[in-house]
C-alpha cells in the first residue's frame, strides 16, 4: 500500500529523532506539508546534546518527497505552542493531522526503581514531558485539527493497552505516562468524533533509534551485530515502520473506525499491507510476549 497525503498538512510535535523522525519522513513519503517540532536546532541544542536537529528532519521530509518545515518549540511553553498553530493556520490555512510524539525522557527514567527509590525530580519531570506537552499542543492544535472534517490525532506511546494492562513498566512515573498517554487518546477520541475527526495511540515496537542505535554500538546499516549481545533484538524495527503505520492510518477515507484504539506498527502492517524499510513487518508486542518473556530462545520466525 501506498499512501497518498498530497494536499494534506501535518505537525509532528517531537520529530528531533527516533519515531518522530521517521513518521516525520513517512508522511512526508506519502506527499504532506509537515511542520516539524522539536528542541534541538542547528544554533541550539537542547539538554540532550545530541547531533540530531530539526531543520535535518525537515531537509530528509522534503527529501522525501513532501514539504519539510522547521519550527522551534518547547511545548512546554503553551505561548510557543499558540504561536505555532497561528503559524500554520497563517501559512497552510489548515492542519490534518496532529502527531503527538513529545517524549524527551530517556535520561531521566531509572530502571526498576519505586517510587521511594526514584528521582522525584527526574520522575515529575517526565510527567511534565510526557503528558503536559501533549495537553498543552492538544489544546491548541485539535482547534485547527477539527476546522474540517476528517481531521486525525495520534498519540505515541510505548506498549499497546493490552501489554501494559498486565505488565510493569520500569517505574511508577514511566508507568503512568506510557499508560497515561493512551488513556488521553481515547479521552480525546470521544470529543474529536463529535466534530467528524479521529484520535487513537500507537505504539512504535522495539525501536532501532539513533540512541538505540548507538547504545549497542552500531548504526541502521550494521544494526545486526547487536544481535549477538542481544539476541532479542532481532525483532527491532526502523523508526519508519511506525511512520509507515501512521501514514497509512492517515490516508485511510475509513480511519473512524480506529477511533479511540490502541494500536502497533505491527498490527496495522496487518491490516494495511506495509513493510519496514527491510521489508519485513516484525510483530514485535507479539513475540515479546510469545517468545521473549516465557524465555525462548530468540528466534523471529513468524514474527516479521
Amino acid at each position: 500500500m501506498t499512501a497518498d497525503l498530497r494536499g494534506k498538512v501535518a505537525l509532528v510535535a517531537g520529530a528531533t529523532r527516533g519515531a518522530g523522525r521517521g513518521i516525520a519522513v513517512e508522511l512526508g513519503a506519502a506527499g504532506a506539508t509537515v511542520y516539524v517540532t522539536g528542541r534541538t536546532t542547528r544554533a541550539r541544542p537542547s539538554e540532550y546534546m545530541r547531533p540530531e536537529t530539526i531543520e535535518e528532519t525537515a531537509d530528509l521530509v522534503t527529501s522525501a518527497g513532501g514539504k519539510g518545515i522547521a519550527v522551534p518549540v518547547d511545548h512546554l511553553v503553551a505561548a510557543q505552542v499558540e504561536a505555532l498553530v497561528a503559524r500554520i493556520r497563517s501559512e497552510a490555512g489548515r492542519l490534518d493531522i496532529l502527531v503527538n510524539d513529545i517524549w524527551g525522557c530517556e535520561k531521566l527514567f531509572e530502571w526498576d526503581k519505586p517510587v521511594w527509590d526514584h528521582s522525584l525530580d527526574k520522575g515529575l519531570r517526565m510527567l511534565q514531558l510526557g503528558i503536559e506537552t501533549h495537553l498543552i499542543t492538544a489544546h491548541y492544535a485539535l482547534a485547527l485539527v477539527i476546522e474540517r472534517p476528517g481531521g486525525l490525532l495520534v498519540e505515541v506511546t510505548d506498549g499497546t493497552a493490552e501489554y501494559n494492562a498486565n505488565h510493569y513498566r520500569l517505574s511508577p512515573f514511566y508507568d503512568l505516562v506510557k499508560t497515561g498517554v493512551t488513556r488521553m487518546a481515547w479521552a480525546h477520541a470521544q470529543d474529536l468524533a463529535k466534530h467528524g475527526a479521529t484520535a487513537v495511540s500507537i505504539t512504535p515496537g522495539w525501536l532501532r533509534s539513533e540512541m538505540m542505535l548507538e547504545a549497542y554500538g552500531v548504526r541502521e546499516e550494521n544494526w545486526r551485530d547487536a544481535i549477538e549481545a542481544q539476541p532479542h533484538f532481532a525483532i527491532s524495527e526502523t523508526p519508519r515502520f511506525v511512520g509507515r503505520a501512521i501514514a497509512a492510518i492517515s490516508a485511510d477515507p475509513e480511519r473512524a473506525r480506529w477511533n479511540g484504539q490502541s494500536l502497533s506498527s505491527g498490527g496495522l502492517a496487518k491490516v494495511y499491507g506495509f513493510d519496514d524499510v527491510d521489508g519485513s513487518r516484525p510483530d514485535c508486542w507479539r513475540y515479546l510476549v510469545e517468545v521473549q518473556e516465557p524465555g525462548k530462545p530468540a528466534d523471529v520466525t513468524g514474527y516479521r
